[in-house]
C-alpha cells in the first residue's frame, strides 16, 4: 500500500483541490433513469428472438414418470419443447459445495429437472416460442404424469430416522455441519451468576426486487460465441460458469450487464432456469429471452434466513457477560445453490455471533440440512441478521435478567476502541472498529435518558413504547479467503482501466457492477477526484466482460473498499503520465505541476499552462512534436485485492423507538437511529441512502416478511397480496450518524455500507417490542413480529 501522499503536492489525495472525495454530488446515471431510459434485459429485442416459459412442478417432491409434448409442439408459434434429459446432452449439472467449507455436500443439480422434482418450481420442462404468451399457451397444453414421493418440510425433523432422505447417494439430509469451541464455555456458565437462554426463530423470506430476474442469451454459430444479457452482480462469474457447463472457452462467452433493478444478492447467484436459458440458445441457435413473472421469483428466487437458534449467554452480577453458546439450525431446500453454495449462512452465524464483545468463551454448532422447499442461499447481510439478533437478543434478556440498562450492559462489555487490532473468539480478525465512540453517538443522537423518561410516563397512562438496541460488526471487502480458497472461480479482485481521450475526457472501465447502489457514481469521484478532472468529463462503462478488466463485480460490500481502491490507484497512474506528458510539453519537471479544473497548472501559483484537451490533441495528433524517445501512455489499468485482512469490518449500533398496542398486537415504528463507521465516506448521501433501504429490508424481515410452507412444501403466499413488504407508510423517519475509522489496508481507506442498515435492524426491533412489553413479563425471540405473534404471548390469541 501507498502511503496516501499524491508524489507531485506531498498531500493526500483525498484532500487535493475540487475534490469529489466526502462529497455529496449527483449520480451520472440519474437523468438518464429519471427519465425513463434505463435499459433493462426486459427492454431488450433481437432479431428472431424466441420467449421460453418453464413448465414447472406443482409438487415439492415427485418422479417425473412422463411428460407428453404432443399437443404443445402443435400449438402456434411453439419453437421446441424441451425437456430435462434433452438439455442434458448440451450443458452439464453443477454441484454447489466449497472444500474450505469441510464436509459440504450437494446432489448434481440439472439445468431442468431429469427424473424427480425435489421442491414445488423446479422446472421440468422448457416451452419455446416466438412469443411469450404463445409459450404460455403451450405449457398450458402439457401433461405431466407424476409419481409423488414425500416431501422432507420440516427443519427440525430433517436428520430423525424415519425421515424420508432426499438424495439417497448422500447418505442423509445433513448438507452440512460446523462447529466451534473456544475458551472454556462449560467452566465460564458454571461460574456465571445467570445464564439465560432462549430459541431464536426467523421466517424465511426473499429479496423481491423491483425487477424480476431476466436473461437474453444469444448464440452465434457464425462466431461460435455467445452473448448473455443479464442482469447480474458478476459478470465475469457468470461467462465462467456458462463456458464451463456448455463445453465453451471462456473468450467464446461475453455477459453483457446493463441496468439492473434492484438485486439485494438475489442476483449474485447462477440460477438452474438462467442456465437452462443459456443452453437452450445455444440448442436452437438463436437468441432465447427468459423474464421470471413474480410467482416464478417467490418460487424459485432464493430464499434466507429459515433458521431455529438456540443460544445461551452467561453473565455476572455486574455486567459483565461470560460468554456465548449457540445451536444454529436452517433448511436450505434440496441442493446447495451454485457456486457460492447454501452454507455461508450458516458459517457466518458461528463467525459472528457474540463478535462485538470481549466474551473470550464461545461455543457453536451449526447444521444445514436439505429440506423440499426452494433453494436457499446469500441475500443482502449473510448470516448478519440471525448473528445480531441472537447475541443482541440475549444481550438485552442478560440485562433484564440482572436489572441492569441495556445501554449500560453494552457499553461494559464492547470492544473499547483502543484494544485494535484484536480477533474474535470465533477467529475474526478486526482492524479498527469504534463500538465505544458508536454507542456514545447514538446515545447523544436519541437523547436516550428524556426517552426513558417519556416510556415511563406513557406507561401510567397504558400506553407501551418500547426502546431496542443492536450493536452489530458487518463483514465487508472480502478477500479471496471467502470464495477463492473454496475452489469457485470467484474473482476477490477488481480492476479499473481510465484513459484520457482526445478530447480530455476521461473513460473509465471498471470491473464492478451498477445495482442502484452507487457504483458509476463513487467510481466516477474517485477518478475525477485524483485526476482533477470534473465529473461530468468522466465516464463510467462496467458490466461488459469484453469491455472491462477482469474483477468481482458487487456484491459483500466490497464496490467501494476494492474497486475504488482499484479507480484510485489506475487514476494515479494516468495521472502522472499526464504530467510526464505535460513536462515533455512545457519543458517543466513533472514534480512542478497539478492537474487542476481540466487543465495542467504550475504546482506553486496555480496559473494554468496548458488544457487536457489540448494536451490530448497533441499527443494523439502530433506526436512528432513530442521529443526524440518520449511515448506518450494516456491509459492505465490498475487491479486491487486486500491481503492484509480477510475481510474489512465496520461497525455500527441500531436503535428502535416503538409503540406496541397490546389489544390489537400492532406495531407502530416511531423513530430509528443508525450510528455506523464504514471508513472513508465517498459519497455521504449514497452512504445514508444505502443505510436506510438496508434498515427499510431489516424491518420487513422483522415486521412483515415471511413465505410460508404447509406441510406438502407447497408455498402458500407466492404473491404480492398474502407476501407483506414494507411500505413508506408504514417506515419511520431513520436517523444516520457516522464515526470514522478508515482502513489502513488502502489508501482510499473506504470499507462497505450496503449491508450494515439490513445487519441490526430486526434486532433492534425484536428488543424495542420487547421493552414495550416488559410490563407483562413476555419476551418474543421469533420474527416476523405479527399481531397474531404478539396477542398469542400476551394470551390474547
Amino acid at each position: 500500500m501507498s502511503d496516501g501522499l499524491d508524489q507531485n503536492r506531498g498531500l493526500s489525495v483525498l484532500d487535493r483541490p475540487n475534490s469529489y472525495i466526502g462529497k455529496t454530488v449527483p449520480r451520472p446515471n440519474l437523468d438518464r433513469l429519471m427519465q425513463g431510459r434505463g435499459q433493462y434485459v426486459s427492454d431488450m429485442t433481437l432479431p428472431r428472438m424466441a420467449h421460453v416459459v418453464f413448465l414447472r412442478s406443482p409438487y415439492a417432491h415427485a418422479k417425473i414418470v412422463n411428460i407428453d409434448v404432443t399437443a404443445a409442439k402443435a400449438m402456434p408459434g411453439v419453437i421446441a419443447v424441451v425437456t430435462g434429459p434433452e438439455l442434458a446432452e448440451v450443458i452439464t449439472p453443477w454441484v454447489g459445495v466449497l472444500t474450505h467449507l469441510k464436509g459440504l455436500k450437494s446432489a448434481p443439480q440439472h439445468a431442468i429437472a431429469v427424473d424427480r422434482a425435489c421442491w414445488q418450481g423446479e422446472a421440468v420442462a422448457a416451452i419455446v416460442a416466438t412469443s411469450r404468451a404463445l409459450a404460455e399457451d403451450a405449457a398450458e397444453q402439457m401433461s405431466v404424469d407424476y409419481e409423488e414421493l414425500t416431501p422432507v418440510t420440516s427443519m427440525r425433523t430433517a436428520l430423525d430416522a424415519e425421515t424420508p432422505v432426499i438424495h439417497p447417494v448422500l447418505g442423509d439430509n445433513l448438507a452440512f455441519e460446523r462447529n466451534l469451541d473456544a475458551g472454556a464455555i462449560d467452566k465460564a456458565f458454571a461460574e456465571s451468576d445467570e445464564v439465560v437462554e432462549a430459541e431464536f426463530v426467523f421466517g424465511r423470506h426473499t429479496g423481491v426486487t423491483l425487477e424480476p430476474r431476466a436473461v437474453l442469451a444469444d448464440w452465434n454459430p457464425g462466431e461460435a460465441r455467445l452473448t448473455i444479457y443479464q442482469g447480474t452482480q458478476a459478470p465475469h462469474m457468470v461467462q465462467n460458469i456458462a463456458a464451463k457447463h456448455l463445453g465453451l472457452e471462456e473468450a467464446q462467452v461475453r455477459v453483457v450487464c446493463k441496468d439492473v433493478g434492484g438485486s439485494f444478492g438475489i442476483k449474485v447467484h447462477i440460477y438452474a432456469d438462467e442456465m437452462a436459458t443459456y443452453a437452450l440458445s445455444k440448442l436452437l441457435r438463436r437468441p432465447v429471452k427468459f423474464v421470471a413473472d413474480r410467482v416464478e421469483s417467490f418460487n424459485t428466487d432464493i430464499h434466507a434466513r429459515d433458521h431455529i437458534c438456540k443460544g445461551r449467554i452467561g453473565v455476572n452480577n455486574d455486567g459483565t457477560i461470560t460468554g456465548f453458546e449457540i445451536d444454529d439450525l436452517t433448511g436450505i431446500g434440496p441442493y446447495s445453490m451454485y457456486p457460492r453454495t447454501s452454507a455461508i449462512e450458516a458459517n457466518q452465524v458461528v463467525n459472528l455471533v457474540g463478535g462485538p464483545y470481549t466474551a473470550p468463551n464461545y461455543r457453536a454448532r451449526a447444521r444445514v440440512v436439505f429440506q423440499n422447499k426452494n433453494v436457499t442461499c446469500q441475500y443482502r447481510a449473510v448470516g448478519h441478521p440471525i448473528a445480531c439478533s441472537v447475541t443482541e437478543g440475549l444481550v438485552d434478556l442478560a440485562a433484564r435478567r440482572i436489572g441492569m440498562d441495556p445501554v449500560a450492559i453494552r457499553r461494559k462489555n464492547l470492544i473499547a476502541d483502543d484494544a485494535y487490532p484484536c480477533a474474535s473468539p470465533s477467529g475474526m480478525k478486526f482492524e479498527a472498529l469504534s463500538h465505544q465512540a458508536s454507542i456514545d453517538k447514538l446515545f447523544a443522537m436519541m437523547d436516550y435518558d428524556a426517552l426513558r423518561a417519556e416510556q415511563a410516563e406513557l406507561r401510567k397512562k397504558g400506553i407501551y413504547r418500547g426502546i431496542g438496541i443492536a450493536s452489530f460488526i458487518e463483514v465487508t471487502n472480502p478477500a479471496a479467503a471467502f470464495y477463492g480458497v473454496g475452489g469457485a472461480r470467484i474473482s476477490s479482485q477488481d480492476g479499473v482501466t481510465v484513459r484520457l481521450d482526445a478530447t480530455g475526457a476521461v473513460i473509465c472501465q471498471t470491473s464492478l457492477t451498477e445495482q442502484g447502489q452507487g457504483s458509476e457514481s463513487l467510481t466516477a469521484q474517485i477518478v475525477g477526484s485524483v485526476l482533477g478532472v470534473s465529473m461530468n468529463r468522466v465516464r463510467v462503462i462496467l458490466g461488459d466482460t469484453d469491455n472491462t478488466p477482469y474483477g468481482g463485480g458487487t456484491w459483500a460490500s466490497r464496490g467501494a473498499g476494492i474497486g475504488g481502491e482499484a479507480a484510485l490507484q489506475s487514476a494515479k497512474a494516468l495521472r502522472k503520465n499526464i504530467l510526464d506528458v505535460a513536462a515533455a510539453i512545457l519543458q517543466a519537471k513533472p514534480g512542478d505541476l497539478d492537474i487542476v479544473d481540466n487543465a495542467v497548472v504550475d504546482m506553486a501559483g496555480g496559473q494554468p499552462r496548458i488544457e487536457l484537451h489540448e494536451l490530448a490533441r497533441i499527443v494523439y495528433f502530433r506526436p512528432d512534436t513530442l521529443p526524440p524517445g518520449f511515448q506518450a501512455e494516456l491509459m492505465a489499468t490498475r487491479h486491487f485485492v486486500p491481503r492484509d485482512y480477510p475481510f474489512a469490518f465496520t461497525n455500527g449500533v441500531q436503535a428502535s423507538w416503538l409503540e406496541v398496542d397490546p389489544n390489537t398486537g400492532f406495531i407502530t415504528l416511531l423513530r430509528h437511529w443508525v450510528v455506523e463507521d464504514c471508513g472513508t465516506l465517498i459519497n455521504p448521501q449514497l452512504v445514508d441512502e444505502q443505510i436506510r433501504g438496508g434498515v427499510v429490508q431489516g424491518l420487513g424481515a422483522a415486521l412483515y416478511e415471511h413465505l410460508i410452507y404447509d406441510e406438502r412444501g407447497q408455498l402458500t403466499n407466492a404473491n404480492m397480496a398474502d407476501y407483506l413488504v414494507p411500505m413508506s407508510g408504514e417506515m419511520p423517519d431513520i436517523d444516520i450518524g457516522h464515526v470514522v475509522s478508515p482502513t489502513l489496508e488502502t489508501e482510499l481507506g473506504a470499507k462497505g455500507a450496503g449491508e450494515a442498515g439490513t445487519a441490526g435492524a430486526s434486532a433492534c426491533v425484536a428488543n424495542a417490542v420487547n421493552d414495550a412489553l416488559s410490563p407483562f413479563d413476555v419476551s418474543i425471540t421469533e420474527i416476523p413480529l405479527t399481531p397474531r405473534l404478539i396477542l398469542t404471548a400476551l394470551g390474547v390469541a
